[in-house]
């Protein structure tokens, strides 16, 4: 395996998609494309301390646009980086919604937790071998394009293989579990045979038995080893403990963790990560329309939480949890 590593020692951040965007399509369609809330967002992200933010794309934004959707992409570039940023694309996600289509996206369902949120490619595609030749146009194309961009910190090439339609990790129904070997091994391929000079990932979600396949395959050809935990403290020690002894020296990132309401939070799990030099990506940076700020499996009969699940801020650029403010000043200062 080609290793290589992240050219800064700790990295701290989020999953980001502005608080105007629904889901991936939204965010960068050409007429939907947002730069000044995408700047002004990342600009709350610095401001705590944050230096990687993890970004999707979507196949389909190749297939429809594929000239206009690089330009975009590096407009993104460029605002993140005047924020001192580095990006983390993810190609593929077997997360949510598996039927949707370009252009106008549907509005948000509410109180419903990424009512929006779709696949890439999703199942049809994903399971359709016809369809190969043009995922694999897509992924080549952006590494291609960007195979030296010193602003990507490293690929995320597939989030969450095998998960499905419920997108959590809670009820966990639909899930495609191996039949998403096929295309991770596939991506896999497709990006060494670009050879980018960034690190590639994909981060194993769960783990149990039926998950082992996959998360060997993920672990053995990932350049930085990264995973998910929304867990508690205790638990996410476990499981830092037992990644950080598979990577054998790579770096490690968890690039998902934060759920409030499930005792995964900033002040109980981001010194945790830190003290272990593992990187840190939560979800979500700004209240929006993927209504991340609800708990999985939500609704309007339940209202409004107690505590806000996942995301940092408000629109207006206040804390949705003001205590958190005080914490990310002292705990960047340390």
């Amino acid at each position: 395996m080609n290793k290589k590593e992240l050219n800064f020692p700790w990295s701290f951040g989020c999953n980001f998609i502005p608080s105007t965007a629904v889901n991936q399509l939204e965010m960068w369609q050409a007429d939907t494309f947002d730069p000044e809330t995408i700047d002004r967002e990342l600009g709350l992200a610095a401001g705590i301390g944050m230096n990687l933010v993890r970004v999707y794309l979507h196949d389909l934004l190749w297939l429809d646009d594929k000239n206009g959707f690089l330009e975009r992409m590096e407009r993104f570039l460029e605002i993140a980086s005047s924020h001192g940023i580095k990006a983390m694309f993810v190609f593929f996600d077997d997360c949510w919604r598996e039927k949707f289509k370009s252009g106008k996206q549907p509005a948000p369902i509410p109180y419903e937790h990424n009512s929006g949120w779709i696949q890439s490619p999703g199942v049809r595609a994903a399971d359709d071998l016809s369809q190969r030749p043009r995922l694999e146009e897509y992924v080549k194309g952006v590494l291609t394009h960007f195979a030296h961009d010193t602003r990507i910190a490293l690929w995320d090439l597939y989030n969450e293989p095998g998960n499905g339609k419920s997108g959590d990790h809670i009820t966990k129904s639909g899930l495609r579990g191996v039949a998403s070997m096929p295309l991770l091994r596939d991506v896999f391929r497709w990006a060494r045979e670009v050879a980018p000079e960034q690190p590639l990932t994909a981060a194993p979600w769960a783990f149990g038995e039926d998950f082992d396949e996959l998360n060997r395959f993920m672990f053995e050809n990932s350049d930085v080893v990264t995973f998910h935990a929304y867990n508690p403290p205790a638990e996410l020690l476990e499981r830092i403990n037992f990644v950080r002894y598979i990577a054998s020296g790579r770096t490690v990132i968890c690039s998902e963790y934060m759920a409030r309401t499930i005792g995964s939070t900033f002040a109980s799990c981001l010194p945790l990560l830190r003290e272990n030099n593992v990187g840190a990506i939560n979800w979500g940076l700004v209240s929006g329309k993927t209504q991340t700020i609800y708990p999985w499996g939500w609704n309007k009969d339940k209202g409004v939480p107690s505590k806000y699940f996942h995301d940092v801020f408000h629109a207006d650029g206040s804390f949705l949890h003001p205590e958190e403010g005080e914490f990310f000043k002292e705990f960047m200062a340390k």
